[in-house]
């Protein structure tokens, strides 16, 4: 009997947890970026409210507000961004006081015993997520960057440009603003799902459960929340 066999049999109740987590974690991701291009969700009907946003912004002179708005959703990012990395560094520290945390959580209810490479492979679970999502929210500041630029280079109500020329130009900004706020979203989701992570320390059937309960609690909030029903029925035409 070969080594993986063995680590598979000692080990299914962790692989079927770790597979679940998978599907529902990039599963939910294919899922609602498909389900934006057809449906009503956050994503979608936020798209047009930012479309008409830059439309109104190429009509004024004076265009402090749009840069105020843009810069209150970057100092956002900017937040997570930062926050993220003192994730990153307390995971990686207590990946070096790996048998401390081992004997706390033996006295948690319904843990089960888990060796200090199994945990350490669970905090490497951690440091991945946590680094993904490091990365979607600092491509999401960049491009918010990239949209302040589109922005101050748009066409003033006085520039002789064609109405055609002007809707496209909107079109544009709010597509790229878009983006930024997307990436937010999947570092956001990825925070969700790293709570799910959590239970894996304790029980991998509570890491199971947990998953599916994040995928039900993003699900709700994006596709049939009171704050979408509000969205749409005030949303631009």
């Amino acid at each position: 009997m070969n080594v993986i066999t063995i680590f598979a049999e000692e080990h299914w109740q962790s692989i079927i947890a770790f597979v679940w987590f998978m599907v529902c974690f990039y599963g939910y991701m294919i899922y609602s970026k498909r389900m934006a291009l057809t449906t009503h969700c956050l994503s979608s009907v936020l798209h047009q409210y930012r479309q008409a946003w830059m439309e109104q912004m190429l009509t004024r002179d004076v265009r402090v507000a749009d840069t105020t708005a843009l810069a209150n959703l970057e100092r956002s990012v900017t937040f997570f961004a930062s926050s993220t990395m003192l994730i990153l560094a307390g995971v990686v520290t207590v990946m070096g006081s790996t048998d401390k945390v081992i004997d706390l959580v033996a006295d948690v209810p319904f843990a089960i015993h888990a060796s200090r490479s199994e945990w350490e492979l669970k905090l490497l679970l951690l440091v991945g997520l946590f680094m993904y999502a490091f990365f979607k929210f600092t491509w999401s500041l960049r491009q918010y960057g990239f949209c302040a630029v589109m922005l101050g280079g748009a066409p003033t109500p006085d520039a002789p440009v064609s109405e055609r020329e002007r809707r496209a130009s909107a079109i544009r900004i709010a597509h790229v603003a878009s983006l930024a706020a997307n990436n937010f979203n999947q570092g956001l989701r990825t925070y969700y799902f790293s709570l799910a992570v959590l239970g894996w320390f304790i029980n991998p059937w509570l890491f199971i459960t947990l998953s599916g309960g994040i995928v039900w609690v993003l699900y709700r909030r994006e596709f049939k929340s009171r704050t979408l029903e509000e969205m749409i029925m005030s949303r631009p035409e």
